[in-house]
């Protein structure tokens, strides 16, 4: 079992704000995350992954009869040889992924109520892929953004381009920045469109409440061409009101309107939990639709507990 107030010490985290320290404690902890490819490669720039298509690659594939038109410095002499009849050496080519990221952190991400903030769990979900990504060697892109503002990162390699991203993270996530804002999930979804190279692994992370009709063509568009993986990050309370030994009334506030909930009542209890489980399934039948597989993930546990957890 995991002790939070000594796991939040170790990272010098209070579960609100963000920090370096917290991000960069995912370098080692790559493992968690598979980042293999389940889709076939169609980048056409050279990298580190086999493709299906066979061509002039780096990894040898098989040997066949010698066709007209085949390259002669690719005949393979030692089969040609032995069975007479000329055979030619085929290669598995070998393409490059790029990793994107979209991160949201909308003000609707800024709630938490017992381990962190949904934002603060989006970042350490995007560190986490990061670090993943430079350790195997791919390109690190993404598109991280609130209500007022968006940064936009070019896919590059290198451990720096991983700290621009992680730095990326903390400046758009700083609460200190007020003020009425427009941009929306289906506006960065937009902007992820154009941004995604063919053949990328694209990550959404979010709680996918701005999910509406115009950012699902977006993210159906992306999945045409590249692997779409959906992380909803949620807190228990969306879920589940706490459970309370007797009735009473409370109230709840998003900073801008405020709404009275009835704890203890079983009638009120369930008809919150069901319309909260209709409005996740409705946004994991939309990702479906997108060809776009959603995992849950609760910002009330560290990362390192949910992953390791779903692999038992």
């Amino acid at each position: 079992m995991v002790d939070h107030a000594a796991w939040l010490n170790r990272l010098n985290a209070d579960g609100v704000t963000l920090n370096i320290k917290q991000l960069v404690h995912y370098q080692s902890k790559t493992s968690l995350i598979n980042l293999t490819p389940r889709k076939t490669i169609q980048s056409k720039l050279a990298g580190g992954y086999l493709a299906k298509t066979k061509g002039r690659g780096m990894e040898f594939d098989e040997a066949r009869h010698y066709q007209p038109g085949d390259d002669i410095r690719a005949i393979d002499w030692r089969v040609t040889a032995r069975s007479g009849k000329t055979h030619t050496k085929l290669y598995r080519e070998e393409k490059e992924r790029p990793i994107f990221v979209l991160a949201d952190l909308s003000a609707n991400m800024h709630f938490g109520t017992q381990l962190l903030f949904k934002s603060v769990q989006t970042a350490h979900l995007a560190s986490l892929v990061a670090w993943a990504a430079r350790a195997r060697g791919d390109r690190i892109g993404g598109f991280i953004f609130n209500q007022h503002r968006h940064i936009e990162l070019k896919p590059f390699t290198r451990q720096k381009a991983v700290l621009g991203f992680l730095h990326g993270l903390m400046e758009v996530h700083d609460p200190s920045e007020t003020g009425v804002g427009d941009f929306t999930f289906a506006d960065a979804c937009a902007r992820l469109r154009r941004l995604v190279h063919p053949g990328s692994l694209v990550f959404l992370l979010s709680d996918f409440n701005g999910l509406n009709d115009a950012a699902k063509q977006h993210i159906s568009r992306i999945s045409r061409h590249s692997e779409v993986v959906a992380y909803s990050i949620t807190d228990p309370f969306e879920h589940e009101l706490p459970h309370v030994n007797h009735s009473q009334q409370v109230d709840v506030t998003d900073g801008v309107s405020r709404q009275r909930i009835v704890l203890g009542d079983q009638s009120i209890t369930k008809q919150y939990r069901n319309a909260h489980l209709a409005q996740f399934n409705r946004i994991k039948n939309t990702l479906q639709q997108c060809k776009t597989p959603l995992f849950p993930l609760s910002a009330s546990l560290p990362l390192e507990q949910q992953f390791m957890a779903g692999r038992k």
